[in-house]
């Protein structure tokens, strides 16, 4: 069959990938493989003829050229967002955090998945690392709008524990140290328990997409991983986000008493 693109006479060449490499790995492989060939005169390209790499390898690219661009501006939103809510710059710090924490935890999450000892078990005849499809997972776009959707939910504990924070501080004036840390440990008393709960929705949530294996789980269950590692990692800021609060309302005492000394 002849076929023509653009008054060009076009032939397709197609491959597929290995399991457990990147589509953009490998393109870009067998791209340096051909230059090194012709480079070297072992491959003769005629005048006239050209090749080129299309199909999802394109996508991808295409995609990770808006994500570069795309990831950077939400994580500018949410710190605005942060920042409209509670007016203090120090205080939209210390909730990022919990960004910072489900960032690294969701790529915890992805090495883990690689790893043959992880979860190696069987429980009630099944086991667990065929259960969750565990395996290497490369940095695909999936994954990337998987750690976008994590970004927002990392923040919900953060915000939970503020909030109550900044009314614990209002509510009590605190005049020394015993004062300050009191006013933090109440706020976390009362704010451990809606923490762990929106944290513990998501996580289960997340649980029947992890171990789906119907049509679209190949790009569902790699946008549940980084969220379900990122979920877990971020509980850390249950105590983060107290403890900066609490150092920044001491520093506030100290520079108090050093100006009326």
């Amino acid at each position: 069959m002849i076929k023509s693109e653009e008054t060009f006479l076009v032939s397709y060449v197609l491959f597929d990938k290995r399991d457990g490499y990147a589509e953009v790995d490998v393109v870009n492989d067998a791209q340096q493989a051909i230059q090194d060939r012709i480079s070297s005169g072992d491959l003769i390209v005629p005048a006239g003829v050209s090749y080129k790499f299309s199909g999802s390898y394109e996508n991808q690219v295409r995609a990770e050229k808006r994500l570069s661009i795309i990831v950077p501006l939400v994580l500018m939103i949410i710190f605005l967002i942060l920042y409209f809510q509670f007016r203090s710059v120090t205080t939209a710090l210390m909730i990022f955090t919990g960004v910072a924490m489900a960032f690294s935890g969701g790529f915890i999450m992805l090495w883990l998945y690689g790893q043959t000892w992880f979860v190696d078990f069987s429980l009630f005849g099944t086991h667990m690392r065929d259960l969750f499809q565990m395996g290497t997972v490369n940095l695909s776009v999936a994954v990337w709008v998987g750690f976008i959707a994590l970004f927002g939910l990392a923040t919900d504990d953060g915000v939970v524990m503020g909030t109550y924070l900044d009314q614990s501080f209002k509510r009590n004036a605190t005049t020394n140290l015993k004062e300050v840390r009191a006013a933090v440990v109440e706020a976390g008393q009362r704010r451990i328990k809606p923490a762990i709960m929106t944290s513990a929705t998501t996580i289960i949530a997340l649980l029947p997409v992890l171990t789906s294996t119907g049509r679209g789980s190949d790009i569902m269950v790699p946008m549940a991983i980084p969220a379900f590692g990122g979920m877990l990692v971020a509980s850390i800021t249950y105590f983060i986000v107290p403890v900066l609060y609490s150092m920044r309302e001491e520093r506030k005492l100290k520079l108090k008493d050093n100006e009326q000394k």
